[in-house]
């Protein structure tokens, strides 16, 4: 799964992209434009439970789970119709699976706003109406092909042709398509034109080291936007975040500490993604490793095995599993085993976030 960073020029899109994925890159300029093609980075995704588990079952390593994350060039107002190579990078948005727009809500004399002046929700607004305007474009361009293979009496292009007249509709009204529900058919039958403003979005308030909680107006704003529309938003210093990054592990800790906080708040932001992806963790635990596997949430065991291997997706015949309380009361698999507590599923059964399987298959 990956997630696209976006949002205006010199907002702090590439200082929290290097964070989170510890890059020691040196720093873009501080111009428009200065980041053509996405960088691509992975980003592990903190998960206290690993190591709760590793108490008990000495693994030699911890394998987190983890998200890819690509650092989108700066959109700005008209780049739907091409304005600073727009369209190319609009295009890169197509390919990811949810939108964490960075928000610049920080003052900074010598950090020149490509608009002049620092205001949040112009910022969210412009992003916004590019995005819907090329999702726009996008179905206007398809319709009229999807109109004629319906008139061969093509079920697919007949269902076609409602989700795009449906969303046309709705973006008509100026509302992002994640606010419209389609039953799932009409939602298949157009989920390969990547629409943008149907992907679930993250609003990250880039904030001052004065405010690190985001509790002062700018960011406010951004957070009244984000409960209007449903959405989340994390409060990140990039700025602050980029030095601790740099730091290793003694010096990172000691730093929170003195900055009064309890994680470094990329943490939160890398949990939060996962969660608006609709994702969740089920771990595997044995001598060599512990590790947290990525599911969709509702993923069936035989899909959960799916991820380690497809074979095991294929052969699937059943599965043990057990909670990290069951792990905690008991000590040992042996144990948990020994008190009744290891459940064997089949077939049907949907995975739950936590739980720690064995799967056994032909």
């Amino acid at each position: 799964m990956r997630a696209g960073i976006v949002g205006l020029p010199n907002v702090g899109k590439s200082t929290l992209f290097n964070a989170l994925t510890s890059s020691k890159a040196a720093q873009s300029a501080n111009y428009p434009f200065c980041t053509i093609e996405p960088n691509e980075g992975v980003v592990s995704v903190p998960d206290g439970r690993l190591e709760r588990i590793s108490r008990y079952i000495v693994p030699k390593k911890l394998v987190p789970a983890a998200l890819r994350l690509l650092d989108i060039a700066g959109i700005v107002k008209g780049a739907s119709e091409g304005e600073g190579l727009g369209n190319k990078f609009l295009s890169h948005i197509r390919e990811v699976e949810a939108i964490l727009q960075v928000v610049r809500c920080f003052e900074d004399p010598d950090v020149v706003h490509v608009a002049g002046v620092v205001d949040p929700m112009s910022d969210v607004e412009t992003v916004e109406i590019e995005l819907m305007l090329a999702d726009l474009q996008t179905l206007e361009n398809a319709l009229p092909k999807a109109e004629r293979t319906a008139k061969s009496g093509d079920k697919e292009a007949k269902l076609r042709v409602e989700a795009i007249k449906k969303s046309l509709e709705h973006l008509g009204k100026d509302q992002p398509l994640r606010t419209l529900t389609l039953d799932p058919p009409e939602a298949e039958a157009i989920s390969s034109f990547g629409l943008m403003t149907a992907k679930p979005i993250l609003y990250v308030a880039n904030v001052d080291e004065n405010d690190l909680h985001g509790e002062g107006p700018l960011a406010q704003k951004v957070r009244a936007r984000a409960k209007e529309i449903g959405a989340g938003v994390v409060a990140v210093c990039a700025k602050l975040e980029a030095e601790i990054a740099e730091l290793d592990e003694a010096d990172r800790l000691e730093m929170l500490h003195s900055s009064g906080l309890d994680e470094p708040a990329l943490a939160v932001l890398a949990r939060e993604a996962y969660r608006i992806l609709g994702l969740q963790s089920y771990f595997t635990a044995g001598e060599k490793e512990v590790r947290a596997w990525t599911i969709p949430i509702g993923a069936t065991a035989p899909q959960g095995a799916g991820v380690i291997h497809t074979d095991f997706e294929k052969g699937f015949i059943r599965a043990e599993v057990y909670t990290l309380d069951d792990l905690e009361t008991y000590k040992s698999e042996k144990e948990i085993r020994a008190a009744g507590k290891l459940r064997v599923e089949g077939k049907a059964y949907v995975m739950q976030d936590g739980d720690i399987c064995h799967f056994l298959f032909n």
